[in-house]
């Protein structure tokens, strides 16, 4: 049936932030699929590590969504002691579809997405610790490194079992020599 359409234009409802009261000079980061993260990252850096510039906003879409994550994990690296605050919300688009002959008579279509949305916004500044989404500086990686101490203490385990491991399972193992009832010949 849709190979009768053609999509004509996809129509973006409008992408508000749910951050309130944010500066109107603000540096919002708008991650594409497309985008190259290196391009983001070398302006994004760039701009927090002046003076003037105390926070920042990344927001992506759809398949984007991963690469604004990285492109926060990698700013969080780089300029540290930063304050964040992750919400996640829906962007609603619609695409308009027509029909490639118009004579057939069939009637133009309109589907309505809601992809998933993500907005991160960092501070140089402290932020309200009681917003849901917020994550103090260094929280993440405190946390690593106690998980990695608690592993690294307790007992190491071993598997159970003969020990032939996954690659073997099914296959006959080759026994030695003379254990078969074969005779043995020397040479």
């Amino acid at each position: 049936m849709m190979e009768n359409y053609k999509k004509v234009r996809v129509e973006e409802g409008p992408s508000e932030t749910p951050f309130a009261a944010l500066p109107p000079d603000i540096i919002e980061m708008k991650v594409k699929d497309g985008s190259k993260i290196r391009n983001l990252m070398g302006f994004a850096i760039g701009k927090m590590e002046s003076k003037n510039v105390r926070q920042i906003l990344f927001s992506g879409s759809g398949k984007a969504l991963s690469k604004t994550i990285t492109c926060v994990e990698i700013m969080k690296r780089r300029v540290k002691d930063l304050h964040q605050i992750t919400k996640i919300c829906y962007r609603q688009t619609e695409e308009i579809w027509e029909a490639i002959v118009p004579e057939v008579g069939l009637d133009p279509l309109t589907v309505k997405r809601n992809s998933p949305t993500i907005c991160v916004l960092l501070s140089k500044d402290p932020l309200d610790t009681t917003e849901p989404g917020y994550q103090a500086p260094g929280d993440y990686d405190s946390m690593w490194i106690q998980d990695l101490k608690m592993e690294s203490k307790g007992p190491k385990r071993t598997k159970s079992g003969p020990g032939r491991g996954a690659a073997a399972v099914g296959r006959k193992q080759p026994r030695p020599p003379g254990e078969r009832g074969e005779t043995l010949k020397k040479v």
